[in-house]
């Protein structure tokens, strides 16, 4: 979510960018999970370690309660002040039976995991390919809030032989195109704990290394071309299904998750960037259609950034706009807020479900892998460890976590 990316980040993407898909996108859990990847290339330079960094989301419905005790435990994300380890478990007990539900509804759980692992490993397979001077690439996924943890993944690097003496690089590569403190930010601050806790005691070697990982950061992606074609792709197909008179017609909702006021009135910059990932998006359609950015999954009775989508669509309704397509403009998969708040409550609410739809996600396009490898091999060139604006506060930050954590990621010196 910034406007500051390096020059090469926004080169054209290679001529497979604009290939369509060859594989049908679904949305159900019981998609096949494809075969682990294989890494078979070797380099002076590798291995080099990939992780995905996402919030996640519970497998099964029995996760359910873990997952929300961790994410109503943090403070970044939904900010309860001085009271946060008193009404965070009250709040998510109360929610579990309820969110239990939903995840039922969608199949027993949400296929966050399973897409996050089949992306990082095929963008690996790529990456193995045209980086083949940071050969092998392995494929990693860190969560926020459900397995894989954060420290889990740690602890799995330093089994695979990752830092313990031995060094090595990895790239900590968030899964939210648009940076914001609450979900970038917080996994960013929770892998710097870790990395801590795990590896914050070594002392020098005989090299006068420390034989510790070395990290660096892709921290935000809102108008890297790739993206915006895949987006763009995907809305195209969707208008389709509109007959010619209407189609030029129909308004596109982008939705993304909303925030606190708090967090946009302290300088988050994440609204700016989803409206960058908007326009970049519109200009790419010729901006022949409609349109208005919308945010959802609002929690609680605090104020949070609006118009929320559900009330968007029953007011365009209202109004006689019954042509709506939503754009889930802010998540690189399906999970709960695609599959249950937009299919089942936006659009199944509606009234108007044949005329209301949801374009699909972004899940195993491959127009949107191969931008995930053109990505991850420009940060990989460019020898940088974070962009210059990862090290930039928000002007009402008060966080010393935020402010250790974006000082140790920019500091990292890369071989």
């Amino acid at each position: 979510m910034a406007f500051r990316l390096p020059a090469a980040a926004l080169r054209p993407l290679r001529s497979s960018v604009h290939l369509k898909p060859t594989m049908q996108q679904t949305r159900w859990l019981a998609t096949p999970t494809p075969f682990p990847v294989t890494q078979d290339m070797t380099s002076s330079r590798g291995p080099t370690a990939m992780v995905f960094l996402n919030m996640g989301g519970p497998s099964t419905v029995d996760e359910v309660g873990d997952f929300l005790s961790r994410l109503f435990a943090d403070g970044d994300l939904i900010p309860l002040g001085r009271l946060q380890n008193y009404l965070g478990p009250l709040i998510s007990k109360r929610r579990t039976p309820k969110i239990q539900k939903q995840y039922a509804a969608i199949g027993g759980g949400s296929p966050i995991r399973k897409w996050s692992e089949h992306q990082c490993d095929e963008m690996c397979k790529l990456l193995d390919q045209i980086s083949p001077e940071t050969a092998p690439h392995k494929p990693y996924v860190a969560f926020r809030y459900a397995n894989p943890l954060t420290e889990h993944m740690y602890r799995q690097l330093l089994a695979d032989g990752f830092g313990n003496g031995k060094g090595g690089r990895a790239v900590a590569f968030t899964q939210y195109p648009q940076y914001s403190c609450s979900t970038t930010g917080s996994s960013l601050n929770e892998l710097w704990k870790w990395r801590q806790r795990l590896e914050g005691k070594a002392g020098p070697l005989d090299d006068g290394s420390d034989g510790t990982i070395k990290w660096s950061v892709i921290d935000r992606w809102p108008v890297h071309p790739g993206l915006v074609e895949a987006f763009a792709q995907n809305i195209e197909a969707k208008l389709q299904e509109y007959p010619p008179e209407r189609r030029d017609k129909v308004v596109l909702l982008f939705s993304a998750h909303s925030l606190p006021m708090s967090v946009v009135n302290r300088g988050d910059p994440y609204p700016a960037e989803v409206g960058a990932t908007v326009h970049a998006v519109m200009q790419r359609l010729g901006h022949v259609n409609p349109y208005r950015l919308c945010w959802q999954s609002q929690v609680g009775p605090q104020p949070w950034l609006g118009p929320q989508t559900q009330m968007s669509v029953e007011e365009y309704i209202a109004k006689g706009q019954k042509d709506l397509v939503l754009i889930p403009i802010a998540f690189t998969s399906d999970h709960i807020e695609t599959l249950y708040e937009l299919d089942e409550e936006v659009i199944g609410e509606s009234g108007h479900k044949d005329t209301v739809k949801r374009v699909e996600s972004l899940n195993g396009n491959p127009v949107f892998i191969r931008a995930l490898a053109d990505l991850a091999k420009t940060h990989l060139d460019s020898g940088i460890a974070t962009s210059p604006q990862m090290s930039l506060r928000c002007p009402g930050c008060k966080s010393d976590r935020c402010h250790e954590s974006k000082k140790f990621f920019a500091a990292q010196e890369l071989a």
